[in-house]
Order: structure tokens, then sequence, then C-alpha cells
């Protein structure tokens, strides 16, 4: 009975248009407040200025070799437990999709208050997560990422209001496929894309954008352990094949205010992390209270099944994350 009440709780509490603010939520906002108790690790003037002319900004130091390199053990960790389990998905799916929703390392991750406080350089003080992935690519592979611009399929339109934080674990550079960003090209609008069907461009409709981006125009975003990227969701850009002797991993968060809305789905999540949602242009989550609790994995479905309305528009084949929405 009671393990039924504590369920039904959390699952209204899901579609609240405010999340109610925890105990810690409260604290966290009263000392953002008082700057002589916490004085946040902000973006300089020029730092933002830079971001804005260019469509990113990289590398920022967030963690120390030593924390990196124990989230990373904290990630293969889960990984080992979890991909034998018996899950409704496969893990992958779990990894690519919304891992904020159902690992609470990912929601530990995206809520970091040194992450926070870039983010809040560039959306303000309300900060909302859309998304968390794990981008992994295994060494000698040849999966990659074709050139592209985020906001196509994300049905937010052409915004300013959403910014991926790129967090490395592992060394990212041109030898183990980091990220390569074209200066300038989130001054475009959305571009043509083409769904290519290649099997080894592992986005979700292995999209690539219609225009030849010429390798002369590409910016390498080499990264250490502990550092991060951020960039513009029309930020043109994409990455190469894994040929490096070790794993490239990546967790990429997507950072909303509450200014964004969704125009193609008929509705939209995100997870409240800083500063409060006065707007309801989302569908407010809570955070996982464990890995793959039963109420975690029926709201992540949920939002699975509501976002694919709007990720998969127009596509005339499988999208493969998708699915089973």
């Amino acid at each position: 009975m009671y393990k039924s009440l504590i369920l039904l709780f959390v699952r209204v509490s899901v579609r609240l248009p405010t999340r109610i603010l925890t105990i810690e939520d409260t604290v966290l906002n009263g000392l953002k407040e008082n700057k002589m108790i916490y004085k946040g690790v902000f973006l300089s003037d020029s730092q933002k200025d830079k971001y804005w002319s260019d469509g990113y900004l990289f590398p920022l130091n967030i963690f120390t070799l030593s924390e990196a390199s124990r989230l990373r053990h904290k990630l293969e960790d889960w990984e080992r437990k979890w991909v034998t389990k018996d899950l409704p998905l496969p893990l992958n799916t779990y990894k690519r999709v919304n891992s904020h929703v159902v690992c609470k390392l990912a929601y530990e991750i995206s809520s970091n208050s040194s992450i926070l406080d870039r983010v809040e350089s560039i959306l303000g003080a309300n900060i909302l997560v859309w998304s968390v992935e794990f981008f992994i690519k295994e060494p000698h592979t040849r999966q990659m990422v074709g050139m592209h611009q985020d906001l196509t399929y994300w049905g937010m339109g052409e915004i300013d209001n959403l910014v991926t934080a790129w967090l490395a674990l592992s060394d990212v550079n041109e030898k183990s496929g980091c990220m390569d960003f074209v200066r300038g090209s989130h001054k475009n609008k959305i571009l043509p894309h083409t769904d290519t069907h290649n099997n080894d461009n592992i986005l979700s409709r292995s999209q690539e954008i219609n225009v030849n981006v010429k390798d002369k125009d590409k910016t390498p975003i080499i990264l250490k352990p502990g550092q991060m990227s951020l960039h513009h969701g029309l930020m043109i850009h994409g990455s190469g094949p894994n040929i490096s002797d070790d794993r490239r991993i990546g967790v990429a968060i997507r950072y909303v205010s509450p200014k964004a809305k969704q125009t193609v789905a008929e509705k939209d999540y995100a997870m409240l992390v800083r500063g409060v949602d006065k707007i309801g242009n989302f569908v407010n989550v809570l955070p996982p209270l464990g890995d793959f609790t039963e109420d975690s994995l029926s709201v992540y479905d949920e939002i699975r099944r509501a976002q694919a309305k709007a990720l998969t528009a127009g596509s005339t084949s499988t999208v493969n994350l998708y699915s089973e929405a």
C-alpha cells in the first residue's frame, strides 16, 4: 500500500506545470542570491561575447583529471551492471536518449553547479535539462557523426534558448574522433538536411547537412578528461571515427530556458535543475530516485513516445532510437 502511494505521488508530481522545489533547491537558490556566500564560476564577458560570435566555447575546466576518472569508472561500472539486465529497451537506447530520466549518474552530472554556472551565463538563471546523452565511440571503429545542426529535428525552431554542454570523460582529440565546429555557422537558419541511412553515422536519423563543409572551415574541439565545450543549437558540427586505442567518451547535455517551446510534438518534457519555471512550456519531470526504477522507466517511455513525434517527423524510414516508441 505504501509503495503504491509513493509511486502515485511521484507520478502525479511529474505532471505538475512547475516542479515542486526540494530543500536542496531552496538552499542552492538562496546561496545563488547571496553572492557573498556563493560566487560561482560564471563566464566572463569576453567568453560570453566569444560564444555568441563563434557559436561555441572551449575548453572549460569542470572536473580535475582524478574527478573525471572517477566519473568514467562510475559510468563503466554502470554499463557493466546493466548491459546484461532484462531492460525493456537495449541499454544503448537509454545511454543515447534521455539518460537523466533513468540514470542517477546522468542526472548528477547534468545538475553539477560548475556546469550550470557556465550555462546560466548563456541561458539565464532558470535552466532545464532537455536531454542527456552518453556519446561513446569504441576504439578502432568506424562510427562517426555527419555534419549537422542539432535543432533541425527537435521541434523547437531556430532559437537561442538552447545550449549543449559537451563534457569529456576521456581524451578527446582528432585521433579519437573529436567534434568539429564551423565557426559562426550558428548565424544561419536551419539548413536542409538529408537522412543518409549510413549505419556508421550514429545520429538518430544518420542525418547530414546538404552543404559541403571544407576541412579548412572546421575547428577541432580537443578536450582533456574533465573539460567541456558549449555550442549553440544551430552550430554546424560533426565528428570523425575513433582510430585511437581508447574509448572516446562524451556526455552531451542539452539545456533549455523555460522560454523554449515544442512546436511539432503535442508536448515536451524537461527537468528543472536551477531556478524556477513559471512559463510551463515543458512538463517538468523529477530526477530519478535510482537507476531504472519502475516509475522512471514508465516516465521515460512516456517522454520517448511524445518526443518521437518531433524527432521522427518527415522520416521515410525507421529511426532506430525511436523505432519502438
